[in-house]
């Protein structure tokens, strides 16, 4: 099978690793020259994984037409905010019959579309809209190169495609399951990266276990009062593109948003945790997004909510805290 892979970050590589591990056709997508170089001369993405060994049969390409043409499936590892710009920009060049994956994460600023409903609203019309899925799961792209046991959620309406693409990734390293409620799988893949930076500004804070135990358990309240909003299945979030999703964004080190949340509470700005960082890190601009969309759907999310006046309007980390602390006694549930 030929697969393309637009998108040569992390996780765009990973996923391109382990279709190449199958022995399918897979290039990478890349606007670099010197990265293309180095994935197809020394196996190694230099920019973004520059110490992880890459299958020698993978390649990648500047090409996009090229790598699309003849494509049997396409794999969209485009950060969210720049998603609908890629498929405006090159759809008409992807095969209307074969497979979409999305890889996204995340709500794009301005229009509060999650990834799903850009995709979808953007390809040409000759596309099949049941050709599209959504991956997403707990699964840090240098853990995948390495083979380290995985588990993630393949979204889809159409069921065929959704076991199709779950055929595709599965591996016995990296194990896939199904599932029909892409608006669930979508929220909890996007709102995870906001309750993961708020982990980080508490763990740059000193505070302890019990504290991050109550953000992971409160902010899945949050993303499931957002999900069952947009129509999502509530059982989704107790499930690995949920809670397994969130739970390894708010405790892996080698979670991006939640290193940036650790600098923002050891004092730093934003400007300057964010020039610290070699990759896009979702969670700040879906952070305004979500906010904004809460509001506009009247959803109550406390903790989305002082993320984005820490991030956005420069509220002091400690004061943000004592907000969390001092709200209105309630009855919990969702």
């Amino acid at each position: 099978m030929k697969v393309a892979v637009l998108g040569s970050g992390s996780f765009g590589t990973a996923l391109a690793s382990i279709l190449a591990t199958k022995d399918f056709d897979v290039t990478i997508w890349t606007r670099h020259d010197s990265l293309a170089e180095s994935i197809n001369a020394q196996h190694v993405n230099a920019r973004y994984l520059p110490d992880l060994q890459l299958p020698a049969n993978l390649k990648a390409g500047t090409d996009v037409e090229a790598i699309l043409s003849g494509a049997e499936m396409v794999v969209l590892a485009i950060p969210a905010q720049q998603i609908g710009g890629v498929i405006k920009e090159y759809g008409r060049l992807m095969p209307g019959k074969a497979p979409i994956v999305s890889a996204a994460k995340g709500i794009e600023e301005g229009t509060l579309r999650i990834v799903s409903e850009i995709i979808e609203e953007e390809l040409p019309e000759s596309h099949d809209p049941g050709q599209l899925s959504y991956l997403s799961g707990p699964s840090f792209a240098k853990e995948m190169i390495q083979r380290i046991p995985t588990m993630v959620s393949i979204a889809s309406h159409n069921q065929n495609t959704a076991q199709k693409v779950q055929n595709a990734f599965y591996t016995d390293y990296f194990r896939t399951y199904w599932t029909s409620d892409v608006i669930g799988v979508e929220v909890g893949g996007a709102l995870k990266n906001v309750i993961a930076i708020a982990a980080g500004v508490a763990d740059g804070l000193g505070f302890g276990l019990n504290t991050r135990a109550a953000l992971i358990t409160r902010g899945l309240t949050e993303i499931t009062r957002m999900g069952k909003a947009k129509g999502a299945d509530p059982l989704t979030f107790l499930g690995l593109a949920g809670m397994g999703d969130l739970v390894l964004t708010c405790t892996g080190d080698l979670s991006r948003n939640r290193t940036v949340g650790m600098k923002l509470g050891q004092g730093k700005s934003l400007k300057q945790a964010l020039d610290e960082m070699n990759q896009v890190v979702e969670g700040v601009y879906t952070t305004e997004s979500a906010y904004k969309l809460s509001q506009k759907l009247g959803v109550e999310m406390a903790i989305t909510t002082e993320m984005y006046r820490l991030l956005y309007e420069n509220k002091d980390a400690m004061q943000v805290t004592k907000e969390l602390m001092s709200r209105e006694l309630k009855r919990e549930g969702i």
